[in-house]
């Protein structure tokens, strides 16, 4: 079963119902909407039908509504600009006119007060490469480095400046509104740049009684040098490599990526590898080998998901891309992995009663790792640990939690309404595997559960030794079942 979760970003490519379909069974496992292009119609459409499909097949399946952020663009242009290196563009705010053969306004007025002479600009994901000469009133005149043709409503990169923009815009309000009504499962804070903005968008979905989780975006270099204080305050950290290889030099961006890694899994917070990992698969129905060892990378450092942006939005072989994810994933856990979470750390008893379990399982041969959880947290602290070899069964009563644990490494949730009795909501469970062939017989079950006994709470471990098909009950090793759950 494999570990790594598939994330597929919908677009024209994908929104019909017979590509969502094939693409969940190819194993995709949370749909992201990217706002900087959907229309709220659209996104009106399509979470329901997603609803329908995953009703259909059986599969908890995530939708995550990513925010377009306060982004900075270019304007519209009555036609392309063909810049060549030494010609001086003009950037222009507040309406300003330029006397220069090429300018172009932005959509940032603040951007004469951020930038200053001798910083870097960069346009169109980087293609064009401009130094800035000197600030004249709304006016800031560049040297074009690189040659390149400017286009309206391109984006603009400004490495290493610290720029005063809003965490969410206007438009971003209204599309977690929307994303909020429609009941989608995360929320994505595009150019996230320090811990005040991701505060800021939880405060904004908890006065719309939203439980959707955080994603924070790591774009720029701001949001790396507060790395820490970024994972803390979100709930899933991605690394949003397409502006963050930008904003960064290209040297350092697979060590970006891997300290951010091993400081999600150290503190205990999922984390997405995004943007560019089968960029030719948008034309071509191979992968290039470097693709390939890229994919191989994150999936060998575990993170917990690899993301699909273009490719399955409007590139030729969207079910194919899913297929090869799920291929060189399945390959790449078999062989192992990094090992960062095991400088995970425990603050509390739970944490440590989580990684006694984890433990247990680890020393145990045909193991599987059984988790009864209302809130998704005792799942989640599993999956933090990054078990050797146990699956994690997440059996949970909450739609809502069914599908937010779908991102969760190595994690496989079951919808399952639990009892006052606790050993027939765990036999229920047992049931479940056993008919579904997710276990065997004489595999050891590590039951981890709360138990209520009154007024107390007690963190559960069970062994239990799972029979075969024709059992009715399974045979039980340890703990006492008073009442469940947490």
């Amino acid at each position: 079963m494999r570990k790594t979760k598939i994330i597929c970003t919908l677009g024209p490519a994908t929104e019909k119902p017979e590509v969502l379909r094939a693409l969940m069974r190819q194993g995709a496992d949370v749909f992201r909407l990217n706002m900087s292009h959907a229309k709220h119609d659209w996104v009106r459409a399509i979470v329901p039908e997603i609803r329908e499909i995953a009703a259909e097949l059986g599969r908890p399946v995530a939708i995550l509504l990513d925010t377009q952020g306060p982004a900075i663009r270019t304007g519209d242009l009555g036609r392309d600009l063909q810049l060549s290196p030494g010609d001086t563009l003009e950037f222009t705010v507040h309406g300003a006119k330029s006397a220069e053969a090429y300018s172009v306004d932005v959509n940032y007025d603040g951007l004469i007060n951020d930038i200053s002479a001798g910083d870097t600009v960069l346009v169109d994901n980087g293609v064009i490469q401009l130094l800035v000469l000197e600030k004249q009133q709304n006016r800031i005149r560049c040297k074009v480095l690189t040659p390149g043709t400017l286009g309206s409503r391109r984006h603009i990169n400004l490495p290493g400046v610290r720029v005063n923009l809003p965490p969410l815009t206007q438009k971003d309000l209204d599309d977690v509104r929307l994303g909020v009504a429609a009941g989608v499962d995360f929320v994505a804070l595009s150019f996230a740049r320090q811990k005040s903005d991701v505060e800021e968008l939880r405060r904004v979905l908890r006065t719309l009684d939203s439980t959707a989780r955080i994603v924070a975006k790591i774009e720029d270099q701001s949001a790396v040098r507060e790395i820490d204080d970024m994972i803390h305050a979100a709930d899933v950290i991605m690394i949003a490599r397409g502006d963050l290889g930008i904003e960064c030099p290209m040297e350092e961006l697979p060590i970006i990526q891997r300290r951010i890694v091993k400081q999600c899994l150290h503190f205990g917070k999922p984390v997405i590898v995004a943007t560019h990992m089968l960029e030719s698969m948008i034309e071509n129905p191979v992968p290039t080998r470097a693709e390939i060892t890229d994919v191989a990378n994150a999936v060998f450092e575990q993170t917990d998901a690899i993301m699909l942006s273009g490719e399955t939005t409007v590139g030729r072989y969207p079910v194919k891309c899913v297929e090869v994810f799920d291929r060189v994933a399945r390959r790449i856990e078999r062989s192992g992995g990094a090992g960062f979470a095991r400088d995970y750390q425990l603050h509390d008893a739970r944490q440590k009663t989580v990684a006694s379990a984890v433990s247990l399982a680890n020393s145990l041969l045909n193991s599987k790792l059984i988790v009864f959880t209302r809130h998704g947290t005792m799942a989640r602290y599993v999956s933090n640990m990054r078990p050797e070899h146990a699956p994690i069964f997440a059996f949970t009563p909450s739609e809502h939690i069914c599908r937010q644990l779908a991102l969760c490494w190595g994690t496989h949730p079951v919808l399952l309404q639990f009892t006052d009795d606790p050993n027939s909501t765990i036999e229920a469970a047992e049931k479940y595997l056993r008919e579904a062939g997710l276990t065997e017989a004489n595999d050891n079950l590590v039951v981890l559960s709360d138990l209520r006994a009154g007024d107390c709470q007690i963190d559960s471990i069970q062994v239990r030794q799972a029979r075969g098909v024709d059992a009715d009950v399974s045979i039980s090793r340890g703990a006492n079942d008073e009442s469940m759950m947490d």
